[in-house]
């Protein structure tokens, strides 16, 4: 949920959405980054559990302390490391910089617990696709809800009416946390 308080990061660069006492339009903060961020995480992280049955177990320390695994705190850490610099150094998109941070984030997480291979990689597809569901419900509902995107700093691309970019945060997001409970605490499927 403390991931919606970087909303301001993104309006107007991004996009500029309606919100509740027009707050993201006054400070780029708004009630409904808290509510997203809250809920698409709890959704990336058991979705995959939903679909398939799987049973976690305690990963014993003499494993969990291989060298692979020296990788785990920077694993956890790389999204943060790589998206600050993108943001106040380049002139990209804040949805490229994210994105990128998410997808060093999964690859290292790959890196690092190559027994979650299956549920990062699926666990991004799956994100992607709810997610993508979800869009299309929005666009029947409300045909003009893609207006509130900055198309212009884009690529312009649209999937049946959703910025590609939304697609790739959700496969990164999808891929980065999938896996962030077996990760930190060191469980395995």
């Amino acid at each position: 949920m403390p991931f919606g308080l970087t909303e301001p990061l993104f309006v107007p660069k991004y996009w500029s959405p309606p919100s509740l006492f027009d707050l993201a339009a006054r400070s780029g903060f708004d009630i409904e980054s808290l509510i997203f961020s809250f809920a698409v995480g709890g959704i990336a992280s058991v979705l995959y559990e939903a679909i398939f049955n799987v049973e976690h177990r305690k990963m014993n320390k003499k494993v969990a302390n291989r060298k692979r695994h020296m990788l785990h705190r920077l694993a956890i850490v790389s999204p943060i490391i790589v998206f600050v610099p993108l943001y106040f150094l380049t002139s990209l998109n804040p949805i490229y910089s994210l994105s990128a941070a998410l997808l060093v984030g999964g690859v290292l997480a790959l890196l690092c617990r190559p027994d979650l291979k299956k549920k990062i990689l699926i666990g991004g597809l799956l994100f992607s696709g709810l997610y993508f569901t979800f869009f299309l419900g929005m666009n029947v509902v409300f045909p003009y809800f893609v207006n509130y995107w900055n198309l212009s700093a884009l690529s312009g691309v649209l999937i049946l009416g959703m910025p590609i970019e939304e697609l790739m945060y959700a496969f990164t997001f999808g891929m980065m946390w999938s896996s962030i409970y077996e990760h930190i605490l060191w469980y395995r499927l």
